[in-house]
C-alpha cells in the first residue's frame, strides 16, 4: 500500500519513487546553490548588510520552492533570480539612486500585480498564446544558453577580446570538469539513477584528491540575523509615477524569465498535456508572484523559478517531493553555511551542460523546413546565449513570428494575446536600446 507521502505527491501516478524523488531534489539544490554566495555579493553593493542576506536568500529560496512544491505539486525550485538581483543592485540602486528600501518596494509592487494578473488568467494566458514551435524553442534556446553558462563555469569558454569569446586554457580545474562530464555522459548511457548527482560528488572528491577544494574551517556555525533588511522596504516610497517604468521592467523580465523555465522545464517533468498546455501553470505563475512579494518582505530582490530545477528533473525528479527536498536543504543551509562552498563550480559545471542537452533535444520536434515555423525559432533559440538572456530570445521570437505572420498575410491566425506581447516586447527592446 502506498505511504502517506507517495500518496500526497501522486508518485505512483507520476512513474516515480521517494529515493528518486530526493536525488532528484539534492541534485537540484547542488547546481543552484552558489546563489547563497551570489546573491549576497550583487546586493551587498547597495550597502544592504552582506550577511543578512546569505539568511534571507536561504530563506526566501525555502519559500519559494516548498510553496510551488506543497501547492503545485511539480519538481521546480525557486531563488532570487540571476539578472534581476542586477537589476536591482546596478540599475535602479546605484544607477538611478534610489534607495534600497524603495527598490524593495518596487519588487513587492511587481509580485503583488504579477499576482492579480495570474488571479485573472492574464499569465496563464500569455503562455497558452505562445505557439508550440515557439514554445518548443524556448526549452531548446535554454539548453544552449545554460549549456553556455556551464562551459563558462567550467573555465573551458572564457572572454576574448577579439571575438567577444574564446577558448580557456586546460587547467586542472578544467580537466577535472570535463572528467566530471564524460563521467555523467556514460552513466546516462548505461541509465544508472541519480548519475547527475554522481557526477557532481566525484567531481568533488577528485578535485580534494587533487587540492583544488579546500576543506571548510568549521562545519556548523549560526545564521546572520535578517533584522537588518526584513520589513525595511518602503512601499509608499515606490508608488511614484517615476518608478512607473522600473516596476514595468521588473514585471517583464520576471515575466519572460518565469514562462521560459517553466515552459523548458515542463516539457522534461513530462506535465504538457496532449494539447500543449502546461498542466498546473497558473499556480506556478501564482506560486512565482506570491514568493516574490514575501522575498521583498524578507529583504531580497525577486525571486523565480530556476532553470537549474532541469537539473534535478533531469536526475529523475517528477513531483513536488523533489522541491521539498531542496527547500529543506537550503534551510539546512543556514546551519552549515561554512560547508556550502565546498561543492566547487568545476563540479556543478557538467550538470549544467548535461542539462543543455536534455533541454535541447526539443529542437528535433520543431519543423525547420517551414522558414514561417524555422526562422522565429531559430532566433529564439541563439538569441538566448548570445544576448545572455532567456527573455532577450524571447521577445526577438514573438517580435519574428509575428512580422512573418503579417508580411506572409496570415495575421489573422495571430493570437489577440500575442500581439499585446509583441507591443510590449518591442517597447522594451527599444527602452533598453536607449537607456
Amino acid at each position: 500500500m502506498p505511504s502517506a507521502l507517495a500518496r500526497f505527491f501522486k508518485l505512483d501516478a507520476n512513474k516515480t519513487t521517494i529515493q528518486r524523488e530526493v536525488v532528484g531534489g539534492i541534485t537540484t539544490f547542488l547546481t543552484m546553490a552558489y546563489i547563497l554566495f551570489v546573491n549576497p555579493s550583487i546586493l551587498s553593493a547597495t550597502g544592504m548588510d552582506k550577511g543578512a542576506l546569505i539568511t534571507v536568500t536561504a530563506l526566501a529560496s525555502c519559500f519559494g520552492t516548498l510553496l510551488v512544491g506543497l501547492w503545485v505539486n511539480v519538481p521546480f525550485a525557486m531563488a532570487p533570480g540571476m539578472g534581476l538581483n542586477a537589476f536591482f543592485a546596478y540599475t535602479l540602486v546605484l544607477g538611478n539612486k534610489v534607495s534600497w528600501e524603495t527598490a524593495l518596494g518596487v519588487v513587492f509592487l511587481s509580485g503583488v500585480f504579477f499576482l492579480v494578473l495570474t488571479l485573472c488568467g492574464i499569465r496563464e494566458r500569455i503562455v497558452n498564446a505562445i505557439p508550440l514551435s515557439l514554445r518548443l524553442a524556448v526549452a531548446a534556446g535554454i539548453g544552449v544558453f545554460i549549456t553556455f553558462i556551464g562551459l563558462q563555469n567550467l573555465g573551458l569558454v572564457v572572454d576574448n577580446p577579439a571575438t567577444l569569446i574564446g577558448l580557456g586554457t586546460f587547467s586542472k580545474p578544467v580537466f577535472l570538469g570535463l572528467t566530471g562530464l564524460l563521467l555523467i555522459a556514460a552513466l546516462e548511457v548505461r541509465r544508472i539513477p541519480g548519475s547527475i548527482l554522481i557526477g557532481i560528488l566525484a567531481t568533488t572528491l577528485l578535485g580534494a584528491l587533487f587540492g583544488e577544494v579546500k576543506m571548510p574551517d568549521a562545519i556548523l556555525s549560526a545564521p546572520p540575523s535578517i533584522a537588518p533588511l526584513a520589513m525595511k522596504l518602503d512601499i509608499m516610497g515606490a508608488l511614484k509615477w517615476s518608478l512607473c517604468g522600473t516596476i514595468f521592467s521588473f514585471m517583464f523580465i520576471d515575466l519572460f524569465d518565469s514562462i521560459g523555465t517553466i515552459v523548458a522545464c515542463s516539457y522534461e517533468a513530462r506535465i504538457v498535456r496532449e494539447d500543449g498546455t502546461i498542466r498546473g501553470v497558473k499556480q506556478m505563475l501564482g506560486a512565482d508572484a506570491i514568493a516574490t512579494a514575501v522575498g521583498a518582505v524578507l529583504g531580497t530582490s525577486t525571486t523565480t523559478t530556476y532553470i537549474e530545477s532541469g537539473s534535478g528533473i533531469a536526475a529523475g525528479a517528477r513531483t513536488g517531493l523533489a522541491s521539498v527536498v531542496t527547500a529543506l536543504l537550503f534551510l539546512g543551509a543556514l546551519v552549515f553555511t561554512p560547508i556550502i562552498g565546498v561543492v566547487p563550480a568545476f563540479a556543478t559545471a557538467p550538470a549544467l551542460i548535461i542539462v543543455g542537452v536534455y533541454m535541447f533535444k526539443s529542437i528535433t520536434e520543431i519543423d525547420f523546413t517551414d522558414f514561417e515555423v524555422a526562422v522565429p525559432a531559430f532566433l529564439t533559440i541563439v538569441m538566448m546565449p548570445l544576448a545572455y538572456s532567456i527573455s532577450t530570445g524571447l521577445q526577438f521570437g514573438f517580435l519574428s513570428y509575428i512580422v512573418i505572420a503579417v508580411a506572409s498575410g496570415k495575421a489573422r491566425r495571430i493570437n489577440p494575446v500575442m500581439w499585446i506581447i509583441g507591443v510590449l516586447s518591442a517597447a522594451d527592446l527599444a527602452i533598453s536600446a536607449l537607456t
